[in-house]
């Protein structure tokens, strides 16, 4: 049986995913106002229109950013629903504050002049950032809300819609970079981008391992016995000999890998082994509490 959470568990389940998403609309103003500012870097999303804005017409990037999302915030209640617009409106104001008060907080400071350098920490900072509002299970508002808004109008798939915003906004803002600017730019997204896919999968990756064997059932009773983790047989036919035989299918940690491969070695050498990489498992064991009959 499940332990019941308490009052004071509930409330804390409820408050985490809240303080997951201010915490990382933070860090992601963060890494804007040290790094990309500063560099003059060009980039993707509301930030990029924010940048090219500020430079034709002088509105402070918080303000606008400010503004934008707010229009996105309802113009996303209008057309995708009340559930959306709650998963988004905490990042609609946290973001913009959080990059207003590091701008007053910082002033002219500057940690850095090394574009690479600055390069690299914003696609850390961004991507790490993102990952952590998108797993906390909202939005980051802003320019998220068009490519939605278009799938849910004319079904063009979101990622295409979004690498065509993102190449407009570099391109407005490359009329006035010079064109290494633009060049790092391109470099940044690239950066984020690989790195919010690492943080989307961070802790959620484990190892499948199938295992064919003439002591199939020695191997089940030590994989549950001594790793207590599951094993699901599955019934299989040899391809040479055509004889039935059983395949078992186990998903492990990644640092049970090692003693997995020693305790089939040790049970039958000659066991014929395939070990994968899986991306995410849920259910009982993984995702939910262990239990045990």
């Amino acid at each position: 049986m499940e332990k019941e959470l308490s009052p004071a568990g509930k409330l804390a389940k409820k408050i985490w995913p809240v303080v997951l998403v201010v915490a990382g609309n933070a860090m992601y103003a963060l890494a804007v106002r040290l790094f990309l500012m500063p560099a003059g870097l060009v980039t993707g999303g509301t930030t990029g229109i924010a940048l090219a804005v500020n430079h034709f017409f002088g509105i402070p990037v918080s303000g606008f950013v400010l503004v934008f999302n707010v229009i996105m915030l309802i113009a996303g209640y209008l057309i995708l629903g009340r559930q959306f617009a709650a998963t988004t409106v905490i990042s609609t104001f946290a973001y913009p504050a959080a990059l207003g008060m590091f701008q007053k907080l910082f002033g002219d400071l500057v940690l850095t002049e090394d574009i690479l350098l600055c390069t690299v920490f914003s696609g850390l900072g961004i991507g790490i950032s993102l990952g952590i509002v998108i797993r906390a299970g909202a939005s980051t508002g802003g320019m998220d809300i068009p490519p939605l808004a278009l799938n849910h109008f004319f079904r063009i798939p979101v990622s295409v819609s979004m690498y065509v915003f993102d190449f407009c906004i570099l391109l407005a803002q490359a009329v006035y970079n010079p064109p290494e600017k633009v060049l790092y730019g391109i470099l940044l997204v690239l950066t984020y981008t690989l790195v919010l896919d690492k943080v989307m999968l961070m802790g959620t990756t484990r190892t499948e391992v199938k295992v064919v064997s003439e002591k199939a059932e020695e191997i089940r009773e030590a994989i549950l016995k001594k790793l207590d983790r599951g094993v699901t047989m599955l019934s299989a036919e040899s391809g040479y000999l055509r004889q039935d035989t059983q395949l078992l299918l186990s998903v492990i940690s990644d640092r049970e890998l090692p003693r997995v491969e020693k305790l089939i070695h040790n049970i039958d050498p000659e066991s014929f082994m395939v070990v994968s990489r899986v991306s995410e498992v849920r259910g009982r064991g993984f995702s939910m509490s262990k239990r045990y009959r």
